[in-house]
C-alpha cells in the first residue's frame, strides 16, 4: 500500500502528525490531563470512573469517546474510496476539523466541555481520513501503532531481511510530528491557553487550500 502512495505523503503525515500532538498537549494541559488524539487513556478513566460509580465522569469520558467515533463516521460519510486520488474530499474535511478546532476554542474559553467533545470529534475525523487513504499504515493522532510497526520491522531486520527505507522514514517522520507538536503546543498553550488551538486550526485551513490548490492545478 505505502509503494503506491504519493512522495507527499510524507509531508502531509508529519503535518497531521504535528496538529495533532499539539491539540493533545493542550487537552493533556487545560482538560484535566485528559488526552483528546487517542481513546486509550481516556477508556481506561471510563473503566475507573464506572468502578468508582461516579457516573458523572463516566458520562463525561463516554461522551469523549463518543465524539471521536462520531468524527470517524462524518469521515466515512465524505470518503467513500480507499483509493488516495485528487478529488477527494480531503480538503473538505480537513476545512471541517479546522472549524471543529476553532468551535472547541471558543467552548473552553467559556468553561464548557463541549469543547473537550469538539476536539476529539476533530482527531477522531483526521484520524479516520488518512487510516482511509493509507491502509491503516499511517495514524496520525497517537503513536502506539506506529511504534509497535517500527519494532517489528526492526526485529525482521535483526532476523535478517531487507529493511524497508521508505516505511522506516515514514513512522520517523510520524513519531517526530507528534512529538514536535507536542512541544509547539504546550509553547503555546502556557502563554496563550487555550487560544493556543488556533494554530492547529490554521494549519489543518491552511492544508486544506494546499490540497484544493493542487488538485486544481493538476486538473488543468
Amino acid at each position: 500500500m505505502l509503494t503506491r502512495l504519493p512522495p507527499w505523503v510524507e509531508v502531509g503525515a508529519f503535518l497531521l502528525a504535528f496538529l495533532a500532538g499539539s491539540v493533545n498537549a493542550v487537552g493533556l494541559l487545560g482538560f484535566s490531563h485528559q488526552s483528546v488524539s487517542h481513546l486509550t487513556g481516556s477508556s481506561s478513566l471510563l473503566g475507573l470512573a464506572l468502578a468508582d460509580l461516579d457516573l458523572r465522569n463516566a458520562l463525561h469520558l463516554l461522551l469523549t469517546l463518543l465524539s471521536f467515533l462520531a468524527g470517524a463516521a462524518l469521515s466515512g460519510m465524505l470518503i467513500t474510496s480507499t483509493a488516495l486520488r485528487l478529488g477527494r474530499h480531503y480538503g473538505f474535511s480537513l476545512l471541517i476539523e479546522a472549524s471543529l478546532l476553532i468551535m472547541a476554542m471558543l467552548a473552553l474559553q467559556r468553561g464548557s466541555d463541549l469543547g473537550i467533545y469538539l476536539a476529539s470529534m476533530a482527531c477522531g475525523l483526521q484520524n479516520a481520513m488518512v487510516t482511509t487513504y493509507s491502509g491503516s499504515i499511517i495514524r496520525t493522532t497517537h503513536l502506539s501503532g506506529i511504534f509497535t510497526d517500527l519494532g517489528i520491522m526492526l526485529g525482521r531486520r535483526l532476523r535478517g531481511e531487507a529493511l524497508d527505507g521508505r516505511r522506516l522514514l515514514l513512522f520517523l517522520l510520524l513519531i517526530s510530528g507528534f512529538i514536535c507538536g507536542g512541544v509547539v503546543g504546550t509553547v503555546l498553550f502556557r502563554g496563550l491557553h487555550f487560544v493556543a488551538l488556533l494554530m492547529p486550526a490554521l494549519l489543518a485551513a491552511t492544508l486544506a487550500v494546499v490540497y484544493w490548490g493542487y488538485s486544481r492545478r493538476r486538473h488543468q
